[in-house]
């Protein structure tokens, strides 16, 4: 046994103290116990007494049903135990029988499963005797399919509605209370649920098997007729007691006799508006339903015809007013109804010719039975009209995919007096138990034998024997003698009785057969049965005298006419089929439905006979045990296999399940399917003694291990779906990073740009006419603007905003300034303020103690409008003026270090509309009408800033006025940190080979299917080899008429190193290879040791042809112009020289260090860890030779994103030239190493180098890079 994973809780840890173990809980210990088991066939020991030991133990715990593996053990438990509801219903919704317990509800979600699944008929087979709970199980097998289906359309709505009305409809017309169940079937039906294919129902049909018609007119002491005749007569409405004259159910002798008119549990007046409900649901209209409460009405009243003998022995109606009613109902005439009553017409014949005809009169036995005939004729096509009128409801409403039946009919019946009802019944139950056993006994071992599996025999009872003896026609059987016994004596049913006891003589030598005088005793399958044959010929023959036909022919009524369409041609010599032919064509008729389907078991038992919920009749139970053969079950059970198809099906369900047979849920198993279903099995790691493979077929042991493949094939999809959104996020993750980097970089710099352009604006504002201060042209200088952040949330801020009231206006500039403020008899003096400058106005903020505490004022505010000018001097000091309009408080004088930035933030706001005063001295109004001046003096003693006293300013001399900001410092190199968040699609990168991908293999047709599958989904091809030209590329010429003898391919030779990427292949310097393919973009697509790849033409030459005899020189395929001529390049070692021109494209060759290796960096990105700006680069040139922003090249290398180190003295090599834009845009290949040595084929290098013939452009951006280079190393 496994260890507990409760054995204790570990608790977080506090600080400091070792771990601390919680004590484990009790309660955890104790589940709900489980009553003896689920599933017998984990029995240790089997026999009859352990089973039902077994089955009383959970019966008595509420636990009714059992399994015996996929058989369905039910013991009705007389009682309602609430495990039917919704809540119930949805547990088992999706879930395998091992998931939930057992319950009626795990068989039809199997059924429903696997008919979805397989494709397959499914149907659900209860048998058990009467009582047992068949019925009970059928109705909650219909609640559940309907409930689980689906389907939002209207007419699958009502197609459920319609099925779960059957049930009321039909358990009112065909079931009754009866010694043994209070709601017994007296007729068998098999529902058949028509599916589409999305597994929703579409139509139903319902098949009727012998409805026990002799209840109508008689029942044993405390039985009932059926259910309707009680609530007709107690549930009618007023209308309809007054049109049929209803009484109550005492005042009919067809409900009365039995002296039972309430029952325990039943309340006939709520079933009435049931039954009135679901004749709604199910589309009866209320002609079609007042007729046939007509028909019970007649039936009712024809129990009441009572005969009374005559002096000569005859018959006469007591009561004629019974007659004349009789007569008003069906739209007879009265006198001819109670002739038909009281007489017969016999024919007399002689030699085949017609004789006299006669009015035989009856006496009153003759007259009763000749009554109860036509109520029982009557009722039984009644209740066949209402069956085939369902069946017209629901007929299907589009082309039906799957069937799932449900069989519910009369349970294995032995009473004390047995007759031809007990036969029939018994006798389809013998074909049910047969089925039974065919499908898992006999058909089950025959199977092991043929397809060659390891199997130890079980013995069992096979019933074939007793079915023979009932039906069979040589030797003659039961059926067969009463058939020749109604065909020799018809005229009186005593003579074809004693004929047929005379005949069952000849099946005395049939052991399960016994001849008792007046009686028979069978051996079935559930017990001995001794039946009477009194009237059993009679009920074979179930036919009407001539008489009654013609009394329903003459009828107006023309719904008894319809339930009567169907008479016997008296012209016919042919027989008559007999009750005994119909019952044995229907019960063949099913039992060949059944057999197309696949069955699910449901074995009902019944505990006692007294329909209590506490007793457990043993004795009972195991005679129900040894007839149903579960033990036998069991053992066949435990050695057999749970699980066998053909390895077609198998490999066409499971093939997803190994990486060997399909692939991105593509079947490509190539082999036969037997070798399939063992790779399939063996891949999925299921133990070899679970499963063996037979000649046409594999067989799993347990179900558990089925259930467990489904479980992965489920789950297949859902892990295909998680794989695919993982690499999905991963991919998203590792774009979102970048384009992170890449946001983060240019945001920054960005901002710098536009702080750049700021500050050269306020270069412009100076125009040259004012000496600067150093640290004013640091290259990282940046004009900020609101240094005090009063826009943002810092507390100086926001004491700045409250102080000067600024709302919800934006500051546009904020600095801490000094301003020279006036003494009276004394010198001004420098003091400390905050200036805030809005869009509106400029604030002077002013900070005073208190009291102890600080407090921030407004000291003044000017608008912008009042300012003129700003006065400055030309030298470096930090000083300037307002000059503002005349006003008392005169113009401030304000000492700021960001006074370039002060003063182009103004002339912004105004539109330029301020004018700026540079001069040796700055003049102020220190008064409305007093004039002042400060004057500026150069001191070269002055350390730092400047000195002011007595208006005077002592200044030290800065940078000349004409100085700009200083360039950009010249940054580290660092290091490219790896994208750690997500990842690619596929491995690799810009300087990262990627991995090849496992090969996809070719999609091949499922087992048994067509081979035009394949043609369905084609297989993808390697890379694509373009059949037509592609587009821009130049045609070859055509062939001369005899076409001549091939040419050889064309050799290209590798002039440089190139490390291909996805669909691209890798050559190293002197790998020769050949052309397949020509693009005008800059790519061929050459072959090399017979793989194909995407290569740049610029690093191909072409390898001179051997000459031939006659040489014949082949026109060359039409180019593009080449460039204009240009002077051979001059190659020589690099020295510090002018810096050449486009035009004359002559360009300085660098040697770079061969160990240096590139910086990996995406597209049109540069290294964000300290490489320059982009707007410090110097911008691409074009083969016009003007400026370009964006490269001539989409594949960027290194020449193009990391700088080129400073030459060294070595011999001058050739550039290799760019990488032109790829076909298809894949990844840039990383640039290819320079050469460190001449070509092959030269000695030192010559001083002059012939330009190659290239396409146009080429050469040029050679030109370009080489030139900005040149001057990346000079600078």
């Amino acid at each position: 046994m496994a260890i507990s994973k409760k054995a204790g809780k570990k608790t977080a840890p506090k600080s400091g103290g070792a771990t601390k173990v919680a004590k484990a809980d009790w309660k955890e210990g104790f589940k709900k116990q489980q009553t003896g088991v689920s599933d017998m066939t984990l029995l240790t020991t089997i026999n009859e007494d352990n089973i039902n030991k077994n089955l009383e133990s959970r019966w008595k715990a509420g636990e009714i049903y059992t399994y015996i593996g996929g058989v369905l053990i039910s013991v009705n438990p007389f009682k309602d135990l609430g495990i039917y509801t919704d809540e119930t219903l949805q547990k088992y919704k999706g879930k395998n029988r091992l998931e939930v317990p057992p319950h009626v509800f795990s068989i039809a979600e199997s059924a429903y499963y696997n008919m979805n699944a397989y494709h397959e008929n499914q149907c659900v087979i209860i048998s058990g005797e009467s009582g047992a709970g068949k019925t009970e199980a059928a109705k909650r097998i219909m609640q559940y399919i309907a409930a689980v289906s689906g389907g939002e359309d209207g007419s699958i709505q009502e197609i459920k509605d319609m099925v779960l009305a059957t049930n009321p409809l039909l358990e009112s017309f065909g079931c009754a209370k009866t010694l043994r169940n209070n709601n017994s079937s007296r007729h068998g039906k098999y529902l058949e649920i028509m599916f589409n294919t999305q597994g929703e129902p579409i139509g139903a049909q319902i098949t009727n098997y012998l409805l026990e018609k002799g209840r109508v007119v008689g029942q044993l002491e405390n039985e009932r007729n059926f259910h309707i005749f009680y609530q007709f007569t107690k549930g009618a409405s007023d209308e309809q007691r007054e049109q049929f004259g209803l009484q109550g159910p005492d005042a009919y002798n067809y409900t009365s006799r039995s002296n039972c008119l309430e029952v325990q549990d039943i309340n006939d007046e709520n079933d009435y508006a049931d039954t009135l409900n679901a004749m709604r649901i199910i589309g009866l209209s209320d002609q079609e339903q007042n007729e046939i409460f007509r028909m019970i009405a007649v039936i009712l009243w024809l129990g009441n015809v009572v005969f009374q003998e005559m002096d000569d022995g005859n018959s006469a109606i007591v009561d004629t007013e019974v007659t004349d009613f009789i007569a008003h109902l069906i739209e007879v005439d009265p006198a001819m109804i109670q002739k038909v009553l009281t007489s017969k017409v016999v024919e007399t014949q002689r030699g085949g010719r017609r004789g006299s005809i006669y009015d035989v009169p009856l006496n009153p036995a003759q007259a009763t039975a000749g009554r109860d005939a036509l109520a029982k004729a009557i009722y039984n096509n009644l209740f066949e009209w209402i069956v085939s009128r369902i069946n017209v409801s629901m007929k299907a409403r589009s082309a039906s995919a799957q069937v799932i039946g449900i069989l519910d009919i009369f349970g294995f019946e032995i009473f004390e007096d047995n007759s031809f009802e007990q036969l029939c019944i018994n006798y389809v139950n013998e074909k049910l138990q047969q089925i039974f056993i065919e499908l898992t006994l006999k058909t089950e071992q025959e199977e092991y034998v043929r397809e060659q599996i390891k199997w130890t025999p079980i013995k069992y009872f096979n019933n074939k024997i007793v079915c023979d003896l009932i039906e069979e026609r040589k030797p003659p059987g039961i059926f067969a003698a009463l058939n020749d016994a109604c065909a020799t004596a018809h005229a009186d049913p005593a003579a074809a009785d004693n004929s047929f006891v005379q005949r069952t003589a000849i099946l005395s030598s049939n052991v399960h057969f016994e001849a008792r005088g007046s009686q028979f005793l069978v051996r079935h399958y559930a017990g001995d049965v001794m039946y009477n044959i009194a009237g059993m010929t009679d009920k074979n023959k179930d036919a009407l005298v001539k008489d009654l036909f013609d009394l329903v022919g003459s009828s107006g009524n023309q719904f008894l006419q319809t339930l009567f369409s169907e008479r016997p041609d008296p012209s016919s010599k042919k027989r008559p089929p007999t009750a005994g032919d119909r019952i044995k064509a229907s019960a063949g008729a099913l039992v060949d439905n059944l057999m197309k389907a696949q069955p699910s078991y449901i074995r009902t038992i019944k505990p006692n006979q007294n329909r209590s919920s506490t007793e457990y009749d043993n004795k009972a139970i195991l005679h129900q045990i040894k007839y149903l053969g579960l033990q036998e079950n069991i053992r066949v059970r435990r050695a057999g296999f749970a699980y066998r198809n053909t390895f077609e099906k198998m490999v066409e369900r499971f093939y997803l399940l190994s990486p060997s047979t399909s692939y991105a849920g593509e079947y490509t198993w190539q082999g036969d399917a037997k070798s399939g279903c063992e790779k399939i099995l063996k891949d999925t790691g299921i133990a070899k003694d679970e499963w063996q493979m037979g000649v046409t077929k594999a067989f799993i042991k347990n179900p558990e291990t089925l259930f467990a493949l489904e479980t992965m094939r489920d789950r297949y999809w859902h892990n295909m779906a998680a794989r695919i959104q993982r690499a999905w996020r991963n991919y998203w993750r590792y774009k979102n990073e970048c384009a992170r980097r890449i946001q983060r970089f240019w945001k920054n710099n960005k901002e710098a740009l536009e702080y750049a352009k700021v500050r050269d604006y306020g270069h412009q504002v100076l125009a040259g006419r004012k000496e600067r201060r150093r640290y004013s042209l640091l290259s990282y200088r940046r004009f900020m603007g609101d240094y005090l952040d009063v826009n943002g949330k810092n507390i100086v801020g926001s004491d700045l905003r409250s102080a000067c009231g600024l709302g919800a206006e934006q500051a546009t500039f904020s600095s801490k300034v000094h301003i020279l403020v006036s003494k009276l008899g004394r010198s001004s003096k420098l003091m400390p303020r905050f200036l805030v400058v809005t869009a509106k106005a400029v604030y002077i903020v002013a900070t005073s103690q208190k009291d102890g505490q600080i407090q921030t004022s407004l000291e003044r505010k000017i608008p912008l409008v009042t300012i003129k000018s700003i006065s400055m001097s030309n030298l470096r000091d930090d000083w300037l003026a307002l000059n503002c309009n005349a006003s008392e408080e005169g113009d401030p004088i304000l000492h700021c270090y960001f006074k370039t930035e002060l003063t182009a933030n103004l002339l912004t706001l105004t539109q330029a509309s301020i004018n700026v005063l540079i001069g040796p001295s700055i003049e102020y109004a220190k008064k409305k009408d007093k004039k002042a001046q400060i004057q500026f003096l150069r001191d070269e003693t002055i350390a730092k800033d400047d000195v002011y006293k007595s208006h005077t300013v002592h200044v030290p001399s800065g940078e000349p006025p004409s100085s700009t900001s200083r360039p950009a410092a010249r940054r580290k190199p660092g290091i490219v940190r790896p994208i750690t968040q997500g990842k690619l699609l596929r491995a690799g990168g810009p300087s990262d080979k990627g991995k090849a991908s496992r090969p996809k293999p070719a999609v091949q047709p499922l087992p048994g299917k067509s081979a035009q599958f394949a043609a369905v989904r084609p297989t993808p091809a390697a890379p694509p080899k373009s059949s037509s030209p592609p587009r821009n590329s130049v045609p070859p010429p055509p062939p001369p008429p005899p076409p001549p003898k091939e040419p050889e391919a064309e050799l290209y030779k590798a002039k440089f190193a190139f490390e291909g990427q996805e669909g691209e292949i890798s050559l190293k310097k002197e790998d020769t290879v050949e052309l397949v393919e020509k693009d005008d973009n800059g790519w061929w697509l050459v072959r090399k040791n017979g793989q194909e790849g995407w290569a740049p033409n610029n690093y191909l030459e072409l390898v001179p042809p051997k000459p031939k005899a006659a040489p014949v020189t082949r026109p060359p395929p039409p180019r593009l112009p080449p460039p204009p001529s240009a002077p051979p390049v001059v190659v020589a070692a690099p020295a510090p020289a002018s810096k050449p021109t486009v035009s004359a494209m002559s360009a300085k060759s660098l040697t770079a260090d061969a160990s240096a290796k590139p910086v990996a960096v995406f597209p049109g990105l540069a290294p964000s860890n300290g490489s320059a700006a982009p707007w410090k680069k110097p911008a691409a040139v074009s083969v016009n030779g003007s400026a370009s922003s964006t490269p001539p090249s989409s594949r960027p290398s290194s020449s193009l994103g990391v700088k080129s180190p400073p030459p060294v003295a070595t011999k001058p090599k050739p550039v290799p030239p760019p990488v032109a834009s790829k076909p298809s845009g894949g990844k840039p290949p990383s640039k290819p190493p320079i050469p460190m040595a001449p070509r092959p084929g030269t000695g030192a290098a010559p001083p002059k180098i012939s330009k190659p013939s290239a396409p146009a452009g080429q050469m040029d951006l050679a030109a370009a890079l080489a030139k900005r280079a040149q001057k990346i190393a000079d600078e």
